[in-house]
Parts: C-alpha cells; structure tokens; sequence
C-alpha cells in the first residue's frame, strides 16, 4: 500500500516492523532449534593446526582467540585446559572450557576446518600463503550422569607443564594426561596446580566426549532432511577466511559472505552460526 502511494514515510515505518517481527520469527525459531539434550551446557572446543607450519599455528592461535572473544560477547566464562606453543609462533593446539548457559548449543556450528588466506608475516617474499586448522566441539556433561569407564581402559599419567612459562603454566608434575585406550584418546589438562582437580577435569572431558560419541550414533539416522546442515563431520571445511588478494569470510555451508573480516576475527560470529542454527542457505540480506 505504501508502495502504491509513493508514499516514503510509510513504507520505511513496514520495512522497520517486517524487520522486526522477522528478528522476532527467527528469535523463537533459534530457542526451538536449541532444545537438545546438550544445547543448553558449557563446552570444550579442541583446535589444532594443520599442515602448513608456522603459519597453520598462527592461525590455530588466530581462532583461540576469536572464540574467546566470541565467548567475552556471550557472558561466557573461558578456561584453557591445555595449550602446546608452536616452535617459532601460534599454537600447536589447545583445549578450551566454555562455561556458560547454552554455550554448546551455539558453539556446535563450528565443528569442522576453518582455512585461512593471507599474505604471510612469516615469508620474507610476501607470498600468499593458505593454512588450516580445525575445530572440535563437545558438550560439557553433567557429572551426575553414569558413564561407565573401565578403569583397564584408562591409563593415567601425572607429568610436567609444557608451554612457554608464566604463571598459567605447571613446572611440577601437577599436569594430568589420560589416555583412553580403546580409541587411543590423549586428554591433557594442565590448568590447575592441583593434581587432583585436572584429573577431575580430564575425566569430566573423557566423559563428554563418551557422551557425545554415543549421542551421534543414536542420532545418525535422524533429521535426514536437515542432513546437509547436520553433517558437519570433524575434518570437513566449513569457512573460508580471505585476507588477499581481496577481504572475505565465507561460510561454504550456508553462503553467508562478510566483508568485515577484522570484527569476525573479533569474535562477531553471530551472522555465521544463527543462520546455521536456522538451516538458512544463501540468505538475502546482505550481511557486513
């Protein structure tokens, strides 16, 4: 109607409502889609570089930070478990505890390999470098629930901190690493003076990833209309971060291009995994 009448008042006073009840709309939608069993608990985000060297774990550290930063934006409380310095710069890996209502419900849509382009700080020739890192996500789960773990299938070992020193880091044997010995996990957690306390967190991991490890199988014949949003197996690619020749962030799984590339590596990555969450593909609006 607006339209129709020329009129410019009215027609920016529909567009503003329409956007409204559709921030609304998706609003309920994002609670709906959250209501799994683990959505609504705190999770541990594991990333590791990948091929590449030197510029793989700048990246790794490039991501560790991000999702801090993405965490701070939530309220969310972060806690490194443990963390391997690269040789020269970055990170090998690191472990990371999110605490925090919901934090796994968002976090999940960052399972995968995240690849960086860039002109490299570390090449004397300015060449354009590609590196990759993934992520893994998991639910922190409650110690109430029973997880029955063998105690012939669990070796453990107290050792000294790694890394490069200060006051985050053990130099008594303090560090717990535990070793599942079925599928040959190694949880390592090194944040707490206390023996005893990185034990319990390292058990409290195992149990997560146990946790999860059966949920995906219950679940692997389910939602098989949504399987192409689900199917985010650990090692596939799911964002690509260009930072030359051109400035883009783009997630292959829905189409969400930024341009914005510096308040992504900050940690708004709100208008990467809502649509996600949503199961939107090629959204219209431009997102920057």
């Amino acid at each position: 109607m607006a339209e129709e009448a020329s009129d410019a008042d009215a027609l920016k006073e529909a567009e503003e409502a329409l956007c409204g009840v559709t921030g609304d709309v998706e609003s309920l939608e994002l609670a709906r889609m959250l209501d799994g069993p683990n959505d609504g608990v705190g999770a541990f985000i594991d990333i590791n570089a990948g091929a590449g060297g030197t510029e793989s774990m700048d990246w790794a550290a490039m991501l560790m930070r991000m999702y801090s930063r993405y965490c701070e934006r939530h309220g969310w409380n972060v806690e490194i478990n443990d963390l391997v310095d690269g040789e020269e710069a970055g990170i090998k890996n690191v472990s990371l505890q999110i605490d925090g209502a919901r934090a796994y419900g968002f976090l999940k849509a960052e399972n995968g390999v995240h690849r960086l382009v860039r002109i490299s700080p570390f090449d004397s020739a300015a060449r354009r470098h590609t590196s990759f890192a993934s992520v893994y996500v998991y639910p922190q789960v409650d110690d109430s629930i029973e997880i029955d773990i063998p105690e012939k299938d669990v070796e453990v070992k107290a050792i000294r901190g790694t890394g490069a020193g200060g006051q985050k880091v053990n130099k008594t044997a303090s560090t717990i690493q535990l070793r599942y010995i079925p599928l040959n996990w190694i949880i390592t957690v090194q944040n707490e003076r206390s023996q005893s306390r990185n034990r319990d967190i390292a058990f409290q991991m195992l149990r997560s990833r146990l946790y999860e490890l059966e949920q995906k199988k219950r679940e692997a014949e389910r939602d098989k209309l949504e399987a192409q949003k689900m199917d985010i197996s650990f090692g596939s690619q799911i964002r690509s971060y260009v930072l030359a020749p051109y400035r883009m962030v783009k997630d292959l799984r829905t189409g969400v291009e930024r341009s914005d590339v510096d308040r992504v590596l900050d940690g708004d990555l709100d208008g990467f995994i809502t649509p996600w969450l949503l199961g939107v593909r090629n959204p219209c609006r431009a997102i920057d």
